[in-house]
């Protein structure tokens, strides 16, 4: 790659990274001037003005300070604006301004801290709903540690923005405004064009290092992000870690990740000295240049000992702020960067959306019909290839087939986690592709293969079907799920924490409060998807009893496994590569001898097998 390339790579990343954080910016505006809430732009309003009286009193309070250097020596004559105050007088003045000065900043950050906590929550809010709204396929291709990362550096991002840009970058500039005002108007154009040169250079020079800086930090992001994620994926699957003894590949598979952030963070630091060390340069010679200035006027009698004391106030009322800039700005980068990949999760657009209007679904009767249903994950790779069944109102149709048949698929776009590529699926008549997702997902319910609980008690686990259920409505489902006296018996009764996960309870007792919760939903459609595949055979018959509870008067599809749970199912599907290639009563598929006859031998030959 030749220099000419590089460069302009690098001038197009530059003009991308501005464009982004002008974008950034945009999007953060309107929640400090949001559209109908006046009392958030009278807090800002407020907040501005407070700042703006600090400011004021910064200003006037060298010159207080100069009018009691300049009383305590009696050959200097008082200013006509110090009102014949003396020295004490004039010493209380200054404490006074200095006070006022604190005070207004102070209430300044108390008016708008409501304005900066209501926009990081209200911006928390829509990010958590937003991946809410996100595809199966998108959560499938991201990992969750690394989103949360995102969603906190991006809010923790907005924070900053929002107090140091208003509240740091506003009122210096204002501060480095007045101040060379001040020595243009009452010293000389050189005091003025000193302080304007130091400013220049020092901002040329935080802008130029810092600007290397991100990348060194943006490496460093993407090292932590990574070993964040694999802590997470390892603490996730502990039990796996620990049935294989992987603790020290699980440690070593951490450690590389976190040295990598290590050697970032390495360089992180260097430049930060690098940094530190150029800007107190470039202040420091700013400083003694003025101070110079103002000595060689003192002895040549042109300044007062009070002009001395004044200028060298001015001067370490700017630096200081300006060592504050570099932090400021670097972190000011940063968090930008941060946000751009929070707003870029934001802008993510959901694979499966509502039309525009779409009305709820209305269930009659339940009938669940596939016209022709066609979909892959992967266009070069269908899944179903045309596939046209009709589950009639009340009916219990059982699916089964070889593992990539296309079982747990049906599941998916059933509740329509994905559209379907081609024909159509429809529910009483209603394709699921013009009603609203709310009302379908209110229809139908699931009792998966794995039920995966919050951490959180039984009770609450159970309500999560119907959150406004009443507490004898949470027990009648306990009681037909069969739970109940196994609730009971629990140390804390309903009030039992299930641990993350559910990791507390046993695969058995986990499906029970599963197909608790899913009947105080009352769904009028029912997908069971290999709800007792992972069972011992004992609490398979066990669930199976309260599976059969939970589907009368129910349109029940049944994804299985194991033929023997759905024997007695009113029609049986047999799929294979996308396609019905069998379909009938249990006893009329084995009389064919197809291929449903052969898979209910080899599993009768297993559990023999098995038994013996």
């Amino acid at each position: 790659m030749t220099d000419t390339t590089t460069k302009a790579d690098a001038k197009h990343d530059a003009a991308r990274e501005r464009a982004s954080g002008l974008r950034t910016i945009r999007r953060v505006i309107p929640y400090l001037w949001p559209e109908g809430e006046a009392w958030v732009k009278r807090r800002v309003v407020m907040a501005l003005g407070a700042l703006v009286l600090a400011k004021l009193f910064s200003l006037i309070i060298p010159w207080f300070y100069k009018a009691a250097v300049d009383a305590l020596a009696p050959s200097q004559p008082s200013p006509a604006w110090t009102l014949g105050a003396g020295a004490v007088g004039l010493t209380v003045a200054y404490g006074i301004a200095r006070l006022a000065n604190v005070g207004f900043g102070e209430l300044r950050d108390a008016v708008f801290v409501r304005v900066g906590q209501r926009a990081l929550r209200k911006l928390a809010l829509e990010t958590f709903t937003h991946m809410h709204r996100l595809s199966m396929r998108y959560h499938i291709t991201r990992r969750t540690g690394g989103l949360s990362r995102i969603i906190e550096r991006g809010v923790k991002g907005v924070d900053f923005l929002l107090r140091f840009t208003l509240f740091s970058i506003g009122p210096l500039l204002l501060e480095l405004i007045m101040v060379t005002v001040v020595f243009l108007v009452v010293f000389n154009v050189w005091y003025a064009a000193v302080v304007v040169v130091t400013i220049v250079l020092y901002i040329a020079f935080t802008f130029k290092v810092t600007e290397w800086r991100v990348q060194i930090r943006r490496e460093m992001n993407a090292q932590d992000t990574d070993a964040n994620q694999k802590a997470i994926d390892s603490l996730l699957n502990f039990e796996t870690v620990k049935y294989f003894g992987a603790e020290l590949r699980e440690a070593e598979r951490y450690d590389s990740a976190m040295a990598g952030y290590e050697r970032a963070a390495v360089k992180t630091g260097q430049s930060l000295s690098l940094l530190n060390f150029g800007q107190s340069l470039l202040i420091t010679t700013g400083l003694v240049l003025v101070m110079v200035m103002a000595a060689v006027g003192v002895q040549q009698g042109k300044l007062t000992v009070g002009d001395f004391v004044m200028v060298n106030a001015y001067m370490m009322q700017i630096t200081q702020p300006l060592g504050f800039l570099g932090t400021v700005y670097r972190e000011i980068r940063q968090a930008l960067t941060d946000m751009a990949e929070m707003f870029d999760l934001l802008e993510q657009p959901a694979e499966v959306k509502d039309k525009p209007g779409a009305p709820a679904l209305k269930v009659s009767g339940g009938e669940v019909r596939f016209e022709g249903v066609k979909f892959g994950y992967d266009p070069a790779r269908p899944i179903l290839k045309g596939l046209s069944l009709t589950v009639a109102p009340g009916q219990k149709v059982a699916i089964v087939g070889p593992s990539g048949a296309g079982k747990s698929t049906i599941g998916r776009i059933l509740f329509r986690f994905y559209d379907v590529t081609g024909g159509a699926l429809k529910i009483d008549g209603q394709d699921l592709r013009d009603v609203t997702q709310d009302s379908l997902h209110a229809q139908i319910g699931v009792v998966p293969q794995d039920t995966v609980l919050f951490n959180d008690t039984v009770r609450y686990n159970i309500a999560y079907g119907r959150p406004d259920a009443t507490e004898e409505e949470i027990v009648a489902a306990a009681k037909s799920a069969h739970i109940h006296e196994f609730i009971l018996s629990l140390p804390e009764g309903y009030d039992t924490a299930v641990g993350e996960r559910g990791l507390k309870l046993s695969g058995g007792e986990k499906q029970r409060v599963g197909i608790a919760r899913t009947i105080l939903k009352n769904p009028p459609i029912l997908l069971l998807d290999e709800a007792t595949s992972a069972l011992d055979t004992q609490t398979e018959r066990d669930i199976q009893d309260a599976l059969h509870e939970v589907g009368a008067g129910r349109t029940v599809l049944t994804i299985a496994h194991r033929l023997s749970t759905i024997a007695d199912s009113d029609r049986i599907v047999v799929l294979e590569k996308g396609e019905i290639v069998e379909e009938g009563r249990h006893e009329d598929l084995l009389a064919q001898g197809g291929r449903y006859a052969a898979m209910w031998a080899r599993q009768s030959a297993e559990e023999e097998d098995e038994a013996a």
